[in-house]
């Protein structure tokens, strides 16, 4: 490579080959099952008005303040390079008019941006699957994504992950769990880490999920959301475990499993790689396998009704990593060229054998022998081998049915 040519930006990949191929089936499979869940696919901008994600996330925030790609356009605009899903599909829901539509299941997946360090598995510009229930307060909603996620990751051979399952409670819970982790920690505030100190007045349900060693002790003594919940917020929280459990999902209870943001409600969740198991191994330290939660007050943060919603989304490159190598299908049919001559009759049976669903490939260039190795090298299933006048032999191991299927089926017509 010359020294003059540009090199890829930090952060990002050039996906090629066998990750490639994982990437895909990652895509494929969550296709395949949000169409038995009938979730509708949706398409949104890759750039929104920053307004959107500061509203939506809060100016405090890490992702906000420091992760987001952001810019002036030529009117002046300050646009922003999605940093996640929601506040897009939120505010696409409120100028669409979807309302008409609620509840409105409704899948999505591609590119987000942020600007943080780049480790195993996290990029600045990821992929992600999504999938949200919009307009849905039942708790059913619940159970039908965490249900639908189990089923995704288990399609997908992961199978060594469990669901880890919180909940918020509503507003008035919620507001009064808030006060009194405020009051717990302020009075342990100077030995806090400074992170958790300025989070302290802000967001203090984010000190629950400190990882930082200064924290740690003061954890396990904190007041629990169960103190506080409403009888119709324990209610809620048991329709969605009840539900769990007749479907057959395996969950365990996460009491600091906590979303800071005041617009999320009752049910808060992580899909996590189960301790020792070959996932943990594969992930390291970013564990978190698929996550989400119900976010209720979402909406009128950017100027809508209150609208119940609840969502979850996975990073593609984590899910990849999982599934562990995955090939194209194999090559069924390899269609030599031993003539320049059998060239038109050659491309005309390759026409054939793609119509007729099977996965084949030409070699038609370079010497016979180089034609031939090359052929060989593929480890096609089958060799149609087409000489000077268009006669076709066909050479490998196995049934040829197929093939010849396909060939006598266009013959016919």
């Amino acid at each position: 490579m010359s020294k003059n040519t540009p090199k890829a930006i930090r952060g990002t990949q050039d996906i090629f080959g066998a990750d490639a191929e994982a990437f895909a089936f990652v895509v494929e499979t969550f296709e395949r099952v949000r169409k038995l869940y009938r979730f509708r696919r949706a398409e949104f901008p890759v750039f929104e008005k920053t307004e959107v994600f500061a509203r939506s996330l809060g100016e405090t925030t890490d992702v906000v303040s420091k992760e987001m790609y952001s810019f002036e356009d030529r009117g002046g605009e300050s646009l922003t390079l999605r940093p996640e899903f929601t506040a897009g599909i939120a505010r696409a829901y409120l100028t669409n008019g979807w309302q008409q539509y609620a509840p409105m299941k409704i899948a999505t997946h591609g590119p987000l941006f942020r600007y943080e360090r780049p480790q195993k598995g996290r990029y600045r510009q990821f992929h992600q699957i999504d999938a949200e229930i919009i307009g849905a307060p039942d708790p059913q909603a619940d159970v039908e994504l965490l249900v639908m996620a189990d089923q995704l990751l288990k399609e997908l051979g992961i199978n060594d992950v469990t669901l880890h399952l919180n909940t918020l409670g509503d507003a008035e819970s919620r507001q009064a769990w808030r006060a009194a982790l405020i009051e717990y920690f302020r009075a342990v505030k100077e030995e806090l880490s400074e992170d958790s100190r300025d989070r302290l007045e802000k967001n203090p349900l984010r000190i629950l999920d400190s990882k930082d060693r200064k924290d740690k002790p003061f954890l396990a003594d904190a007041p629990k959301i169960d103190e506080f919940l409403s009888g119709e917020a324990r209610d809620f929280f048991t329709a969605v475990t009840s539900g769990l459990d007749a479907a057959g999902v395996k969950w365990v209870r996460a009491e600091s499993l906590v979303r800071g943001l005041d617009y999320y409600r009752h049910t808060a969740f992580e899909f996590i790689p189960d301790e020792g198991s070959a996932s943990a191994d594969a992930l390291g330290s970013q564990s978190t396998v698929l996550g989400g939660g119900r976010y209720d007050g979402l909406m009128e943060s950017l100027g809508g009704p209150a609208t119940a919603a609840v969502g979850w989304a996975a990073g593609i490159e984590r899910l990849a990593m999982l599934v562990g190598e995955r090939h194209a299908e194999p090559l069924e049919a390899m269609v030599l060229v031993e003539h320049d001559d059998g060239l038109g009759i050659a491309i005309e049976l390759l026409a054939i054998l793609r119509a007729g669903g099977i996965v084949s490939d030409i070699v038609a260039w370079g010497s016979v022998k180089k034609r031939y190795d090359k052929a060989v090298k593929q480890a096609p299933r089958h060799i149609l081998r087409v000489n000077e006048t268009g006669y076709y032999e066909i050479t490998g191991n196995g049934s040829t049915e197929r093939i010849e299927a396909a060939i006598n089926q266009r013959a016919d017509q």
